[in-house]
């Protein structure tokens, strides 16, 4: 299900088309990444990778506290600092990443994340503090 405004979609980056991620879900201060699971994701163990985990969450947190609601004026912002903690393995088909901007300033913000995947398991959880890019031209609230 797409919590998507349609004007918001942007063209896939580099990682999103070789992982497969799309943003199903933006709006003030929220963002959902979501993931088909695929054998190609898989650790020697045969398990979902740590690592897509936590692109994910990454991806999701960025996200939420990047909404401007215009595609015009666009913000962008860098990780500073990720922690995520491993729940669960995945038993499901796809990946749902849901997180949300918890406060931050002018010039950082800080998210935290969840990890699910599509039976409701989760999978893992995150949080982040990012910091806005001052050369996009415009900075967070």
């Amino acid at each position: 299900m797409s919590e998507l405004d349609p004007r918001l979609r942007e063209e896939a980056y580099a990682l999103q088309k070789h992982l497969g991620f799309a943003l199903t879900g933006w709006r003030e201060g929220w963002a959902r990444v979501e993931l088909p699971v695929g054998p190609h994701f898989s650790n020697r163990q045969g398990l979902v990778h740590g690592g897509i985990h936590a692109t994910l969450l990454d991806t999701a947190m960025g996200y939420s506290g990047c909404h401007t609601g215009d595609p015009e004026q666009r913000i962008m912002a860098l990780t500073l600092s990720l922690t995520v903690n491993y729940i669960n393995q995945v038993s499901g088909l796809r990946l749902v990443a849901e997180a949300v901007r918890t406060g931050g300033g002018r010039s950082t913000f800080f998210a935290s994340g969840s990890l699910r995947d599509e039976t409701g398991a989760q999978i893992a959880t995150a949080t982040g503090v990012f910091r806005y890019r001052r050369d996009t031209g415009v900075t967070g609230t």
